[in-house]
């Protein structure tokens, strides 16, 4: 299982802390240092079971200044937003925990941490 975290989110560090409570083996990656190539975005996305534009953080002033919430959301544009958020990595949401069995989810609640937990 692997963690994509920024330690400045209270989400982030509030889904460490559960998958340590609950003693889950675990690696951490610090996706703004350690940003995810498109192939690595395009992988999390069809583990995710969504599309680029479901994980953009739009409210971040990156995204502001890119006019993303005017993009096109559809098949066509799907490479685009990819390539924004590997060159714009913060606008990433957080945190995203794949799981061994090849899933993965955004763990923003206690509930889709568990989840992932429960995915091994």
């Amino acid at each position: 299982m692997e963690i994509w975290i920024n330690p400045a989110c209270s989400k982030c560090r509030s889904a460490i802390d559960l998958l340590d409570e609950e003693g889950a083996a675990y690696t951490v990656r610090r996706y703004l240092e350690d940003v995810p190539t498109p192939d690595e975005i395009r992988e999390v996305l069809d583990r995710l079971g969504l599309e680029p534009w479901d994980i953009t953080r739009t409210e971040e002033a990156a995204a502001k200044e890119l006019g993303l919430k005017e993009w096109a959301r559809d098949t066509g544009s799907r490479d685009r937003w990819i390539g924004a958020l590997a060159e714009h990595p913060k606008l990433i949401q957080r945190p995203i925990i794949t799981a061994d069995d090849g899933t993965a989810v955004v763990g923003r609640t206690e509930e889709a941490v568990r989840d992932a937990l429960g995915r091994g």
